[in-house]
């Protein structure tokens, strides 16, 4: 009888730890992506060099809306940006980024980012009001992980 009572205590452990313990998945999180761009791409503020790099949501669990640009090495910040919400109609499996379309002597500018299976995404925020104006003019061009970027949801160890 005793040992009866033992397993049952034992699987009542379990079966809490299994229903109360949070899930943890880090990726989804903190929605890490690698993006490999093979152009130069703007964000707000600065151009990044074509290359590979990291873009983390911070840790920060009150404000979802701030996005962190790392080197493929992790070894340097090259952009903490305030996004807003934004919303797409329909999500998908992959990474998808949004730009606009800018004269050939510029580069892309990012606007928005979605992390795959997600319907909300972030949109970049331009501080001037001329810039904002100029991304409304210009057609804008989605595009899914694989065609002119490599996107993924690679989630390896942090330094």
């Amino acid at each position: 009888m005793s040992s009866l009572k033992g397993i049952a205590i034992i699987f009542c452990c379990a079966l809490a730890c299994v229903i109360f313990l949070p899930n943890a998945n880090a990726s989804e999180w903190d929605q890490m992506t690698n993006l490999t761009f093979n152009q130069p791409v703007e964000i707000p503020g600065k151009v990044l060099p074509a290359g590979s790099y990291w873009f983390v949501l911070t840790q920060d669990t009150s404000d979802r809306n701030v996005v962190q640009i790392f080197n493929k090495n992790w070894t340097k910040l090259d952009a903490t940006l305030l996004t807003a919400p934004t919303i797409r109609k329909e999500s998908t499996n992959r990474t998808e980024v949004k730009f606009a379309e800018r004269p050939h002597d510029k580069p892309e500018a990012m606007l928005k980012w979605f992390y795959p299976g997600r319907l909300t995404g972030h949109e970049f925020l331009y501080a001037s009001s001329k810039r904002e104006k100029e991304f409304t003019r210009d057609p804008k061009v989605y595009v899914l992980a694989g065609r002119t970027i490599v996107a993924s949801a690679e989630s390896p160890t942090r330094p």
